[in-house]
């Protein structure tokens, strides 16, 4: 998605930037893990793949991705290149898509993927996906959101129920359930966005203050 193209979101604990080139190569490094991929219902791809699908996500106009960074691994790294911190931060990333036939973007679909497993259970996820929700509710329009969950990922469905997402259907097939936001809900993303600042950048990395 163009709309986020030179947008950082900063947070407490993390930054949310714009899923560019220089990160495919750690991301795809991350999803020859097939853990990650059973529990993100992803397909293997190529690095090649990977890259070619970087492409159609930042031109897409239903599809906005975020990569997360630790906050406190970009600011210590003494790396004066931009893109080696950046990639050293690395620790997962955050989407939402919207229904192609809903212009209006009304209602994104979530997800969200915590790859480095340092990191996991410290609230980097839930500062994130409220981030991105936030985000999207005040710069993109959305008033409702969903999310698609595996039976098997207890960790996300625990995450998006304690922030008052509620069942609305379940896929014994897909082996999955849908979880809702509804828009009288979400003021409960500002409880975990304190901190919450937009930064609009050309090409260069934001000051982090």
């Amino acid at each position: 998605m163009r709309d986020n193209e030179f947008v950082w979101v900063r947070g407490t604990k993390v930054l949310l930037v714009p899923y560019e080139k220089h990160h495919v190569q750690k991301y795809h490094g991350w999803m020859e893990s097939e853990e990650l991929r059973e529990l993100t219902a992803s397909e293997r791809l190529s690095l090649e793949e990977e890259y070619d699908m970087q492409r159609k996500w930042r031109e897409s106009p239903d599809k906005c991705t975020f990569i997360i960074l630790a906050r406190d691994r970009y600011e210590l790294d003494t790396f004066e290149d931009v893109v080696q911190r950046e990639i050293g931060a690395m620790v997962g990333d955050v989407n939402i898509f919207f229904p192609s036939e809903d212009i209006s973007r009304d209602e994104g679909e979530v997800e969200i993927m915590i790859a480095d497993p340092s990191v996991r259970g410290k609230g980097f996820g839930r500062e994130s996906l409220c981030l991105m929700m936030r985000y999207a509710r005040e710069n993109l329009g959305t008033k409702t959101f969903t999310s698609k969950i595996g039976f098997s990922n207890a960790a996300s469905l625990h995450l998006f129920q304690s922030l008052g997402f509620k069942e609305i259907s379940r896929s014994d097939v897909f082996e999955e359930v849908t979880l809702q936001l509804e828009e009288s809900a979400t003021d409960v993303v500002f409880k975990f966005t304190e901190n919450y600042h937009i930064e609009s950048m050309s090409k260069s990395s934001p000051l982090v203050k």
